[in-house]
């Protein structure tokens, strides 16, 4: 049963690229995938990586209070998903990333990926997408900057 029309907006890309890649032990995870990004000029794409970190930080969005609050762990983690989105933001590549990382018992913490999570091994692959740029603003409604 069709309920409404859906409100969205979207993108249309003419061609896509696959982009593999290995950090090294000690990198900064986000700023080195977002440096990756810069470099191939990727400003629309899809991001996906494995691997695991000597020490994470991730972000919650607490909705109420309009803000991030910030969640540190000093030890050892597994990446057992990072997954996100690359797209402009002050016109630069910028790349929104969330993970799932599971502790030694494999118990799961997730969130939005921050500076700070340093890399023990990390895979990673880009989907660089030709065709329209989404441009990040910041949404009335949320706060956010979204496309």
């Amino acid at each position: 049963m069709f309920l409404r029309e859906v409100v969205m907006k979207e993108f249309v890309f003419t061609g896509s690229r696959l982009l593999m890649g290995r950090l090294e032990r000690g990198d900064d995870l986000l700023e080195q995938l977002t440096a990756f990004c810069h470099q191939h000029d990727i400003r629309a794409g899809a991001v996906w990586a494995i691997g695991a970190v000597e020490r994470a930080r991730l972000g919650y969005f607490d909705q109420a209070a309009g803000s991030y609050r910030t969640r540190e762990w000093e030890q050892p983690l597994e990446i057992v998903s990072l997954s996100g989105n690359v797209s402009e933001k002050e016109g630069q590549p910028f790349a929104h990333l969330h993970a799932v990382l599971a502790d030694e018992q494999g118990a799961c913490h997730g969130g939005h990926l921050l500076e700070g999570c340093r890399v023990f091994a990390c895979e990673f692959v880009v989907m660089k997408l030709e065709g329209e740029i989404p441009r990040r603003t910041t949404d009335p409604a949320t706060g956010l900057a979204l496309w």
